[in-house]
């Protein structure tokens, strides 16, 4: 995923570790008036928000993203909160809580997204726990539903010697001895031919990390884009037979490799420039493809990359065939 990080890191803002929720803010809003549920069960319609929106205060309201019911704030960096997940910092208390009510009530999960395209952690040498740890303690402080594991270490993943997919399961392990499944959303984010089968990843790539800590978690965020002009662009290559630079990677040839298919969220950019180099398809033949993956027993919904440009209205189309509203 793009990333606006480099312009807005604050390399002196620093993480605290474990800061304690004030006994009397738990008293007067108890943790589940503050939630939507625990996790999300299929299907999700899911939008991330990077971009630097003019005029906002933290996240957009409900009724803009009408049709989600997840919105994940870029990004939490290895160092810093940076971007939607820096706004989401600084703005008060009351402004958090208040929102989050709001999002509880509307039935919409509020995450944080975690590493981006900025971030290479396992090339970087940080230690999988102690990053765990870290990011655990700034959602339980924030206040959000969940962490999204955007892990773009090309360097790490392409080596093939298995570093990056053990560094994943060990992350995901402790992430999930701080964020109790049941008790908080876990997904991760991996490029689709991250599922592929052949010798590109002689690790394993996410079919490791899934047969190692799959059941940590709750679903992918799969992004079927940016890996080459032709790819994931019509769909017969989204859906049955990616062909081309990576084969077996489209969503039903991933779910015969043995991943879950109810886990399987289709990503998509928003817009045809911008918002990512390739693997556009417009809305109204995006909800067709969904029907067609519906018609195969699949259901785990939709991700988009990103707010603003697909609000509402996106999302009306895109669920208008299989899941209208």
């Amino acid at each position: 995923m793009f990333s606006l990080s480099s312009l807005f890191v604050v390399a002196s803002v620093l993480f605290s570790c474990a800061v304690a929720v004030p006994a009397t803010e738990v008293e007067v809003v108890p943790r589940a008036a503050k939630h939507a549920a625990a996790s999300q069960d299929a299907p999700r319609f899911v939008a991330y928000s990077d971009k630097w929106v003019s005029g906002e205060t933290g996240p957009p309201s409900v009724d803009t993203i009408k049709g989600f019911n997840v919105f994940i704030l870029s990004f939490l960096l290895t160092s810093s909160a940076a971007d939607q997940a820096q706004e989401w910092q600084e703005i008060t208390a009351d402004q958090r809580s208040t929102i989050k009510s709001q999002y509880a009530t509307a039935g919409i999960s509020l995450m944080v997204a975690g590493f981006g395209s900025t971030e290479q952690p396992t090339t970087a040498g940080a230690n999988a726990a102690s990053t765990a740890a870290t990011m655990a303690a700034w959602v339980k402080e924030y206040d959000l539903d969940g962490l999204d594991v955007d892990y773009e270490d090309f360097t790490a993943m392409d080596k093939g010697d298995g570093s990056a997919e053990q560094w994943l399961a060990d992350f995901t392990t402790a992430i999930r001895s701080q964020l109790p499944q049941g008790q908080y959303i876990l997904t991760h984010a991996p490029v689709a031919p991250w599922f592929s089968v052949n010798d590109a990843f002689k690790g394993g790539a996410y079919l490791k990390v899934d047969q190692t800590v799959g059941d940590s978690i709750d679903w992918y965020n799969v992004q079927f884009y940016n890996q080459g002009t032709t790819e994931y662009t019509t769909c017969s290559t989204l859906l049955n037979t990616s062909g081309g630079t990576w084969p077996n990677s489209s969503l039903f040839e991933i779910h015969a490799s043995g991943v879950a298919l109810d886990k399987l969220v289709i990503g998509k950019p928003a817009l045809s420039a911008g918002d990512a180099n390739n693997g556009y398809i417009d809305p109204t033949t995006l909800a067709g493809c969904l029907a067609t993956a519906k018609s195969g027993g699949w259901n785990a919904g939709v991700m988009v990359w990103q707010f603003p440009d697909a609000a509402a209205a996106w999302i009306e189309t895109v669920r208008s065939q299989a899941f209208p509203e």
